[in-house]
């Protein structure tokens, strides 16, 4: 009877040996801040409203969903048809690396019809290919001032709610969303991301990108 517990101890601790490790997770942070074109405290999407801007937001590492991000000074802004001295497209966010997926923290300016292509990423792969991240009113994000009753964004998360003084005098909320994007070709090393408008009624920006590596 011995013989046989000490057999079964024995496979025991061999397949443990033998079973592949799991798959370690690494999250790398994407600095935006070279990029940066609007500062996250100051007022912006005009209008003329005072104090409106993410102040409440805070500028400090944290995690959305349990994936970490890093929130700076700046954030990246798109111009739109109602939105005009911001640029198109911001090109050439660094990557530099093989990555499995891509969140992004974003939202956008002004409301839209459902469905509406407001924007999209380019993926810039070392081979010269790419693909593309469409930008969706209604399923990727919202505008980041949200009415009461609003529905969530379809396919992507709530990253984050808050308020400045004029949401809260409105009665509105502040929300940005969680979009992660899984990369059809992860053995392929990324160079770089374009953030680019398809110049609809709404504004695309970004505040956090984050990769996840395997």
């Amino acid at each position: 009877m011995r013989f046989y517990y000490g057999l079964a101890a024995v496979i025991a601790v061999s397949a443990a040996m033998a079973a592949p490790a799991l798959d370690k997770v690494e999250f790398v942070i994407i600095d935006l801040q070279e990029k940066a074109n609007q500062k996250v405290n100051e007022d912006f999407h005009g209008g003329g409203v005072a104090n409106n801007h993410l102040g409440e937001l805070a500028k400090t590492k944290q995690k959305f969903e349990g994936i970490p991000f890093e929130i700076g000074e700046g954030l990246l802004q798109l111009s739109s048809k109602r939105l005009a001295n911001f640029p198109e497209k911001i090109e050439g966010i660094k990557i530099g690396r093989t990555l499995d997926k891509l969140h992004i923290v974003h939202a956008c300016g002004y409301f839209d019809d459902e469905k509406t292509v407001i924007g999209h990423c380019v993926v810039n792969y070392a081979d010269d290919t790419t693909e593309k991240i469409e930008i969706v009113y209604g399923k990727d994000v919202r505008d980041w001032w949200t009415p009461p009753k609003t529905p969530d964004a379809s396919r992507s998360k709530i990253a984050w709610k808050g308020e400045n003084e004029p949401s809260k005098e409105r009665n509105y909320t502040l929300r940005l969303y969680l979009t992660t994007w899984k990369n059809p070709k992860p053995g392929k090393k990324v160079v770089s991301v374009d953030y680019v408008s398809a110049q609809s009624a709404s504004a695309p920006f970004c505040v956090a990108m984050t990769a996840e590596c395997r």
